[in-house]
């Protein structure tokens, strides 16, 4: 591609993962609403009904990143994720906040795997495929250190209170739509990426065409959007029906996904409620970032010793995850907010710990033409029980 710059293009991307996530108010919005006053039972119907959108939105996203193109996608996004937050910041009630919450799962469907997608499109461009996994590597350090530190400012958050922190998240959301602004383009779909290097050839030699000539040109240019739409019709159809010949025709995998969801959702419910509960067993509002930070590295340890056992069987990870769920949600009802961190972070390294076996296992049991399904099914069953669980879990915490 002419004039174009793959590594200030990867270095963008890079800027982006690290301005979009650091969102004080997006860390810690459990906390923030029970200051509000909101139930620990009405933050667990938002929870659902967050899940509820994403499920809804989750294939037509992908379609729109096709159709439109990555940068579109993203900064459509970015648009989204500032409503999002100016909504909140507007909500006076409980329907209020639930259309907040909406926007914010379409923002995060329209996000999701849109970015990795623009950076294996660019590296492919200029023949460099190879360095997708260093730049899926320091992508996702990037995100873990950016929304460690936003985790880190949920007390900062709840001294600002709710209005500013989410003033904060727009600042920098309107930083990332910039940055997704100056991105550029690559379609695998449309062929907007030959379109964009012989942009001003074509502009040029249309002056040229004869009026015969161009009818004919915008003729073909016709029947290859009916071809696209086409295409896009047929992936949206392929991928409901293989999901579903999926789930039908593979009982242990749908076993394995149904277990890892539900051991899933309950940890990360836990942590999401013990935003909440924390400051109601006495800790120190200022405690409460570095708290939750201490119970996410629970989940990096989990991810990290499961390379420990790789000769162990999947049953023994369900037991070694299941026994740290039940210590973490019985540690909620201590009243000892040390007791009760100390169950956070097992529960979060239960979480990590069984999700990273039940991807191996997973992906070694199915073909790799399947992988984008699995993971499309995999994502659609744990928000499927998140939005039961959700409401089931805030009704008992």
């Amino acid at each position: 591609m002419r004039n174009f710059n793959i590594k200030r293009q990867i270095n963008k991307l890079y800027t982006l993962t690290t301005v979009s996530y650091f969102r004080i108010a997006g860390a810690s919005w459990v906390a923030l609403l029970a200051l509000r006053g909101f139930s620990l039972l009405q933050i667990g119907i938002l929870e659902s009904i967050f899940h509820i959108a994403s499920s809804c939105f989750e294939i037509p996203s992908g379609v729109v990143a096709d159709v439109f193109g990555r940068k579109r996608t993203l900064a459509l996004s970015k648009l989204v994720s500032v409503l999002s937050c100016l909504a909140m910041i507007l909500s006076d009630n409980f329907g209020t906040v639930a259309f907040a919450i909406a926007f914010s799962a379409l923002s995060y469907n329209l996000e999701s795997g849109t970015i990795e997608a623009l950076a294996y499109d660019s590296l492919k461009t200029v023949k460099q495929e190879e360095k997708y996994n260093q730049y899926a590597s320091t992508e996702m350090m990037l995100y873990r250190i950016t929304s460690s530190t936003a985790t880190l400012c949920a007390g900062f958050a709840l001294w600002l209170g709710y209005k500013k922190a989410y003033a904060i998240d727009i600042f920098f959301g309107m930083i990332a739509l910039g940055i997704v602004c100056s991105l550029r383009e690559i379609s695998g779909f449309t062929g907007a990426d030959d379109k964009l290097i012989n942009s001003q050839t074509d502009e040029h030699n249309k002056e040229q065409m004869s009026e015969e000539k161009q009818e004919r040109m915008n003729e073909e240019e016709t029947d290859q959007k009916n071809i696209q739409n086409i295409r896009i019709s047929e992936r949206l159809q392929n991928v409901i029906t293989e999901s579903w010949h999926f789930m039908k025709n593979n009982r242990k995998a749908r076993s394995i996904m149904i277990v890892n969801a539900l051991i899933g959702a309950v940890s990360t419910l836990i942590l999401f409620f013990l935003q909440a509960k924390l400051p109601l067993a006495g800790m120190n509002e200022a405690l409460l970032g570095p708290a939750l930070f201490v119970m996410g590295l629970g989940a990096a340890l989990g991810a990290k010793v499961v390379g420990y056992f790789p000769k162990w069987k999947y049953k023994k990870y369900i037991i070694l995850s299941g026994i740290g769920t039940l210590f973490a949600f019985g540690m909620t009802f201590s009243g000892n907010p040390y007791l009760m961190v100390l169950g956070g972070f097992a529960g979060s390294f239960a979480d990590d710990f069984l999700e990273v076996s039940t991807d191996i296992l997973l992906n070694d049991m199915i073909p790799s033409e399947q992988r984008a399904t699995l993971i499309s099914v995999n994502s659609f069953t744990f928000s499927l029980v998140m939005i039961v669980m959700s409401t089931l879990m805030g009704s008992i915490m």
